[in-house]
């Protein structure tokens, strides 16, 4: 006896079936989860685990309580470095040295000035900090 080749009528044969990703029963449940704004968190240092919300353009960090990013440790100048987002929008930032005793390191190399793409990670005395876009990331269709 020859098997079937009728798919409609062989119970024993694997289906597959594709949601479509407009189909209303399948939302994208982490769509509000995580910052929306960029982000710079401490992954070595002494506030390891410490994570910054950068919600204004131009964000500076330093020894200096005023900064906007405040690193409590002698390794760093009071004023050491700026991040700056303004063009973010198009697709850069920028961190800048201003003029730091220890320097400032970007992805393993000392900077005056470099621009940060998302997961760049940024040195400043003894912390090492990964800065984020925190850009939404849009879904690929594969026309399948």
């Amino acid at each position: 006896m020859q098997p079937s080749r009728n798919n409609e009528t062989d119970s024993g044969a694997t289906r597959i079936f594709r949601m479509p990703s407009s189909d209303a029963t399948s939302p994208d449940l982490m769509r509000d989860a995580g910052p929306q704004n960029p982000s710079l968190t401490i992954v070595k240092g002494p506030q390891m685990g410490s994570n910054f919300e950068l919600t204004d353009s131009d964000v500076t960090i330093g020894r200096d309580p005023s900064n906007a990013i405040f690193l409590n440790d002698m390794t760093v100048s009071r004023r050491h470095a700026k991040i700056d987002l303004s063009g973010l929008s198009s697709g850069f930032a920028t961190v800048e040295d201003l003029g730091s005793l220890n320097g400032t390191w970007v992805d393993g190399a000392i900077v005056n000035k470099a621009m940060l793409k998302d997961g760049s990670t940024i040195q400043i005395g003894t912390f090492r900090m990964v800065f984020h876009t925190n850009r939404k990331q849009q879904r690929i269709e594969t026309g399948n």
